[in-house]
């Protein structure tokens, strides 16, 4: 007993001066509290958004880009690769069932990857004891707390992790892949900062109806009906039947991901949205002109028309009513899988009918 006793005396005391020993971490921190001011968190905000229910999603939208333009012009870091991580983050969330205590920002620490694996004290919010453990945790607001539910903190623990070595293109793509270490991951944020770049704003929520409102159309719900073409197994989607030639629209905001065929789906193509959702179009009789993979696309946008191609080679048409099979996709960052898609095609043609009469 009087072993364990002292044993436990200086390792206690031995930590301690580890801990006082423990070197400053990186300027970055405070050029981030000096240069940046943003919302802070209310004391009754216990998750993600819990600030921004009532706010019009343009404002938060663009108090979201506020952020990241500030952050990208004291770090180097390009707003539309730093909101891209953090809406890859905010999709991660989601599906992992994750919750962050943020206002603005998504993105995710776990309490040991933020105080250190091997911190003692993995609720440490002492940024000195949390570079001694190597953790990702960073004093960003300036108040000498690296506080993970404090959007300020959390940027520039990120910011750090990207900009690592330098903040160009290949030192970016080079710390993005070491941090997650998985090329699905990198794709995604990839794709994102291409959407946001391209747009040059985060007011991305709009979506439209994939055929136009006024056209002669009919669908129900159809998603996991059996099918037997191919083998047997569920549709993955919904039909929507309407004649050859009517348009087929982008639903969303995203990145043209796949076109060409599919032996199941014919002439297809396929949106990867900003919440990292896959929107497939398929049976198409054609493409627009001219749009190829990685081209951005907006709501309303012609990509292509309703035909019946598919269920053979190249070319195959005319083996069932022209129709437009669409069908909805979710990533978890290691696998896709399909969802009804028929709620949302409801609400975006609501949407649509409601858009037209204003």
């Amino acid at each position: 007993m009087i072993v364990m006793h002292s044993t436990s005396r200086w390792t206690k005391v031995l930590t301690l001066s580890l801990l006082l020993s423990a070197v400053t971490p990186p300027a970055f921190s405070d050029r981030v509290a000096s240069q940046v001011a943003a919302p802070s968190p209310s004391a009754s905000s216990t998750q993600t958004g819990t600030n921004n229910k009532t706010k019009d999603p343009k404002t938060v939208a663009a108090e979201r880009k506020e952020l990241f333009d500030k952050i990208s012009l004291v770090t180097g870091i390009p707003w539309s690769f730093l909101a891209a991580v953090d809406q890859y983050e905010k999709t991660m969330n989601t599906v992992k069932k994750r919750s962050v205590q943020l206002t603005l920002a998504n993105i995710y620490f776990s309490e040991a990857v933020w105080s250190g694996m091997l911190n003692p004290n993995q609720l440490d919010t002492n940024p000195r004891s949390i570079a001694f453990f190597h953790g990702y945790g960073r004093d960003g607001s300036g108040d000498q707390i690296a506080d993970k539910s404090n959007d300020l903190d959390v940027l520039a623990a990120m910011s750090e992790i990207l900009g690592k070595n330098g903040v160009n293109q290949e030192n970016l793509q080079t710390n993005l892949t070491n941090y997650y270490q998985n090329p699905r991951s990198v794709l995604r944020i990839n794709q994102f900062a291409a959407i946001y770049e391209k747009l040059g704003t985060m007011d991305v929520n709009e979506h439209a109806f994939p055929l136009p409102v006024t056209a002669d159309y009919s669908y129900r719900s159809t998603w996991g009906d059996s099918r037997g073409w191919g083998g047997h197994r569920i549709h993955e989607g919904t039909d929507l039947f309407a004649g050859y030639g009517v348009p087929v629209r982008s639903t969303c905001y995203g990145i043209v991901e796949e076109k060409g065929w599919n032996p199941y789906g014919g002439w297809r193509i396929g949106i990867r949205d900003l919440n990292n959702i896959y929107h497939y179009y398929a049976h198409l009789s054609g493409f627009q002109k001219g749009i190829q993979p990685n081209d951005i696309v907006k709501p309303g946008q012609v990509l292509g028309w309703v035909g019946s191609s598919g269920y053979g080679k190249p070319g195959t048409s005319g083996k069932f009513p022209p129709h437009l099979h669409f069908g909805l996709y979710r990533d978890n960052g290691n696998k896709e899988w399909s969802f009804d898609p028929y709620p949302s095609l409801r609400r975006w043609e609501r949407e649509d009918q409601q858009r037209r009469k204003k």
